[in-house]
């Protein structure tokens, strides 16, 4: 018998959504994938997988479960859309899940010359740390094993100290005018609230699926076509500044 993501897999596979689109659809475009808190780059494979035979060039993030400070993420992530910026000469489309997609908006408010557009599936942006009690204390136990010098993992600085506080003022900023972006949330979410995903700055679009698996749902995959094609198929030269 087939588990829960075993069956969204075969469901997707099935879908017509899977099959539909053109190899010349993405025309190049970079997309950077960002996973979700605990989770690798292998979690949006067949996401990865779908833009690839669509024309995209989707790459991961290679932060290994993204479980580190915020602050040092959210530099990775600069330099790995710096390096996809660089590779195809315009700026880049991100994705990100849950936690991956509010620290993509960081990266995006901070180098907003190299994010061309955002979609944030599942992210308490409103509220990192409003999500539902299991995954607060998972992050609390990460903290203290940390603070026993476990390497790799959450600091305390990131809930309550100064890496808390300026990302909170960043994520409270208002995305810049020419960062397009999209929230995509679901009312069956069971770690995340529906409502602390509802960006001010960006397209809400309520989905039914569940929190992790949002990156397999035919009805996000049928969403994001258009909006992605829209936003690769922008013909004005793309100027950004890598540092």
């Amino acid at each position: 018998m087939l588990g829960p993501t075993a069956r969204m897999i075969a469901q997707l596979l099935r879908h017509p959504v899977w099959r539909s689109g053109d190899a010349g659809d993405g025309t190049g475009q970079g997309v950077l994938l960002v996973p979700g808190f605990g989770f690798g780059d292998w979690s949006l494979r067949l996401l990865r997988s779908w833009l690839a035979a669509r024309g995209y060039h989707p790459r991961g993030t290679r932060t290994g479960l993204n479980l580190g400070c915020t602050t040092r993420l959210v530099n990775h992530l600069e330099h790995r859309l710096e390096d996809l910026a660089r590779t195809t000469g315009r700026r880049v489309i991100v994705i990100g899940q849950s936690r991956g997609g509010w620290l993509s908006r960081l990266a995006a408010v901070r180098r907003p010359d190299l994010v061309r557009g955002l979609v944030m599936l599942a992210s308490p942006v409103l509220n990192p740390l409003g999500v539902h009690a299991r995954g607060l204390e998972l992050a609390q136990a990460l903290v203290r094993l940390s603070a026993f010098g476990v390497p790799g993992l959450l600091d305390a600085d990131c809930l309550r100290g100064a890496c808390y506080r300026v990302n909170s003022a960043l994520l409270r900023a208002p995305l810049p005018r020419q960062v397009p972006a999209v929230s995509v949330f679901s009312r069956n979410d069971s770690v995340v609230p529906w409502w602390l995903c509802q960006d001010p700055c960006a397209d809400c679009v309520e989905v039914t699926s569940s929190h992790t698996g949002m990156g397999l749902d035919p009805d996000v995959y049928a969403l994001l076509g258009p909006w992605l094609a829209r936003w690769s198929a922008d013909p004005r030269p793309t100027l950004f500044a890598v540092r």
